[in-house]
């Protein structure tokens, strides 16, 4: 998946759809799949980056080796039974519901009947402090200041004061990454999470998950959750019995703003290990790159046929969306590469107004004369490095560029692409239809019968399962 956050409006329409699929039974109310964040931020969890903390994701021994962040198999072990590194309730927020009785049934009375907030995990009631998505739209309060990226960027020198004239957000969507490396299969003592052979989804079996919640911190980006009501571990499924019969997930069919794009991917699995490894944290990003391969190459094809890929499969990898903007074009990077887990859910970084001070007859500015500082974008999506950023940046800007001639009759200026490329690239990200965001073939090595039953194992009913919503 990409997401293009130009057009991201903040609506949270992913976000309830989402919850309204999967996360709608008790035991589940603080989870969010899919959540929007607006940025700077603490995000949900809060200060989910934290990694120093929250112990996530990966990093490099002495020897330059793989090991996760949550320590090697004794010191999880020790842990198993007690692991301080949990985000607590406070860290997401105690769901709560209203005392509605009190408005329903209340007799005649000389004051307003008021319906009190009652926490939905213990049934008393509670103040409420905290909430999803509590500091939206507040990119100017302590929330923003308290951002893990700006301070980051602060720290290297980008001076990001928030100062009034200066203030800037966006809205960042997240979801499960469905890592090529993920650090929740590896950390999860039972082996219940697995990444599937099919389409590379990531997915944790109801049926062999333990509750051990080891999957929960060793997760960077926090988007496994813990069903206290069934003692189980949950999270993003990517919409997998959708995925089965050809369509979107629910997220991305229901985008507003249609920022969403769907597609395949075909990559190199031995190289997985080599991209995680890579000891400068800046060019993981780049190794991710390498480990895809070029779904029209004939070495590419003969060898995908060999390894049983079907036709169906490396026909819709060849016409992916998501191929071109990651490698074509160079448009996408991922989000906190650094983590090592190699994500598969990338980013077009947003463009943003142009400081008032730059010259008032420049409507085109470069990457640098932007109102979001560079510096705090590549926090986000290439470890510090403000480069990539840039080059991204700038490639919009062209398209930009390049439309703006074509209306008003200008000189055709200089691009890293050709015309029609540019055109293509507006196209794709501007007026593109549902066809062309999303490609996504059926499991043609599925049986309806294997399908519905591997779906009920996760909780489907038979009528719901070619749906892709929860019974």
């Amino acid at each position: 998946m990409v997401m293009n956050l130009d057009k991201c409006l903040g609506c949270h329409t992913c976000s309830i759809t989402c919850k309204n699929a999967w996360t709608n039974r008790k035991g589940t109310e603080y989870m969010y799949f899919n959540n929007v964040e607006t940025r700077p931020g603490v995000g949900y969890p809060k200060g989910w980056e934290k990694q120093d903390e929250w112990k996530g994701g990966w990093t490099l021994d002495d020897k330059g080796r793989l090991k996760l962040r949550a320590g090697g198999k004794v010191e999880r072990f020790i842990k198993l039974f007690y692991n301080p590194d949990q985000p607590g309730m406070d860290d997401y927020y105690e769901p709560w519901t209203y005392d509605y009785d009190e408005l329903t049934a209340a007799g005649r009375k000389r004051h307003q009947p008021v319906a009190r907030p009652r926490s939905l995990v213990t049934g008393e009631r509670m103040d409420i402090t905290w909430g999803p998505n509590w500091d939206d739209d507040l990119s100017g309060a302590p929330y923003a200041r308290a951002d893990v990226d700006l301070i980051a960027a602060n720290a290297v020198g980008a001076q990001i004061k928030m100062d009034m004239e200066d203030l800037f957000m966006r809205y960042l969507p997240r979801t499960c990454n469905h890592c090529l490396n993920p650090a929740c299969v590896a950390a999860c003592p039972s082996g219940a999470i697995y990444k599937r052979d099919e389409d590379g989804v990531v997915l944790i079996s109801q049926d062999a998950c333990r509750g051990w919640r080891a999957c929960v911190p060793a997760c960077p980006y926090k988007k496994v959750y813990y069903n206290w009501e069934t003692n189980k571990s949950e999270k993003c499924t990517f919409c997998f019995p959708r995925l089965e019969s050809g369509m979107p997930t629910i997220c991305s069919d229901t985008c507003v703003g249609r920022i969403r794009y769907m597609g395949v991917l075909l990559y190199d699995m031995d190289k997985v290990e080599a991209a995680a490894s890579t000891e400068d944290p800046r060019d993981i990003w780049r190794a991710i790159k390498d480990v895809l391969v070029d779904p029209t190459d004939p070495a590419v094809i003969e060898n995908a046929r060999a390894n049983g890929v079907a036709e169906s499969w490396i026909d819709a990898a060849q016409h992916s969306p998501v191929y071109k903007l990651i490698e074509e074009w160079g448009l996408a990077l991922p989000l906190h590469a650094e983590y090592r887990t190699l994500p598969m859910v990338w980013y077009i970084p947003p463009m943003s107004p142009i400081l008032q001070r730059v010259a008032a007859d420049t409507d085109l500015a470069q990457a640098d004369e932007m109102r979001i500082p560079l510096a705090y974008l590549a926090e986000l999506f290439s470890a510090g490095d403000p480069e990539p950023v840039r080059d991204v940046i700038n490639r919009l800007v062209a398209v930009r560029a390049h439309m703006r001639a074509k209306e008003v009759g200008a000189p055709e200026p200089e691009a890293e692409f050709a015309p029609e490329v540019l055109d293509e690239m507006y196209r794709l990200l501007a007026i593109a239809k549902r066809p062309d965001r999303f490609n996504i073939p059926e499991a043609a090595d599925m049986t309806r019968a294997e399908r519905l039953k591997a779906q009920r194992e996760f909780g489907f009913c038979t009528s719901c399962a070619e749906g892709g919503f929860n019974a």
